[in-house]
């Protein structure tokens, strides 16, 4: 029941044609519209004291029901009229009863934990989250530094595609780690046929997939082997040529730029050309990929 037809909330007061909250008190709690109506009359005292098992810090216009300690912990200090119960965890020991021929003993077995429903249930005992926050925190940094790891190595490997070629992707792997690729005959006539090796050198550029794999292997920098760079000094293109076709690699490969150079500058090559000079690279893989050119009629 409110004394104040123009403020609805009980727990403010009118005062003129405005509604004034009304004050706090621990240990107790506001009586509605502090026990005044619209003209100032007062029809009972402003505060009632807390009820038994509740309490009033004096933040709030109502008394709260005291807390129950969970089990597994000991009431620190009993709940009063201005204060809330004060909840402490404690070791547990744990009785064990063996049954023996003489009857029932008891064994006390002392655990030193707390069992795990205390953790979940126990809202008093704010040391719980530090307990869980710090080994988050360091899940969290670890989760953050293999996603950047990943970041940086699949930028570095850029126009890969390990699930077509997983063999090729793990040449270059290799040769990123400073392992020498596989090594493979060094006869060019052994792995190479006539009619491919008397093919244009166009032929490389038209076969997407061959140049693809070409430039898995040769285009990353790597001290294991030869690679895109000293094949375009073998075509006498000069180094700040080169430098500025590295810098554009996350654009067009510096391989594909090196074959199309060749073949403006010398339409006659044929793929013997580039087999000799992978071969005095001594990239013989390389050679092996040129194996799997597919030619069509007028290529030959």
């Amino acid at each position: 029941m409110t004394h104040s037809r123009l403020c609805k909330d009980p727990t403010t007061y009118s005062v003129g044609t405005e509604c004034v909250r009304c004050d706090f008190k621990p240990g107790y709690k506001v009586t509605p519209n502090c026990g005044r109506d619209d003209f100032g009359g007062r029809h009972e005292p402003p505060f009632r004291e807390c009820a038994a098992n509740s309490f009033n810090d004096g933040s709030r216009a109502y008394c709260q029901e005291c807390a129950s300690c969970p089990h597994g912990s000991k009431v620190n200090r009993t709940c009063n009229s201005t204060t809330d119960t004060e909840c402490e965890l404690r070791s547990w020991i744990t009785e064990v009863k063996v049954a023996t021929n003489q009857g029932t003993n008891s064994t006390p077995i002392p655990t030193g934990i707390v069992p795990p429903s205390t953790f979940t249930t126990f809202p008093t005992a704010p040391g719980l989250a530090v307990i869980w926050t710090v080994p988050l925190s360091i899940v969290i940094c670890i989760m953050l530094l293999l996603l950047c790891a990943y970041i940086v190595y699949m930028k570095r490997n850029k126009g890969m595609n390990p699930g077509r070629h997983p063999e090729l992707h793990f040449r270059s792997l290799l040769a990123e780690e400073g392992i020498a690729p596989l090594s493979v005959p060094t006869c060019i006539d052994d792995i190479l046929s006539l009619d491919i090796q008397s093919a244009p050198l166009q032929t490389v550029l038209d076969n997407l997939d061959v140049l693809e794999e070409l430039v898995i292997l040769l285009d990353p920098e790597s001290q294991a082997g030869k690679n895109t760079k000293h094949l375009a000094s073998h075509c006498s293109f000069p180094s700040t040529w080169v430098t500025y076709t590295y810098s554009m690699k996350d654009i067009k490969s510096p391989l594909k730029a090196v074959l199309e150079g060749v073949t403006s500058k010398h339409p006659d090559w044929t793929v013997a050309h580039l087999a000799k000079l992978l071969s005095k690279m001594e990239r013989n893989d390389a050679i092996t990929i040129l194996a799997q050119l597919k030619l069509n009629h007028t290529d030959v």
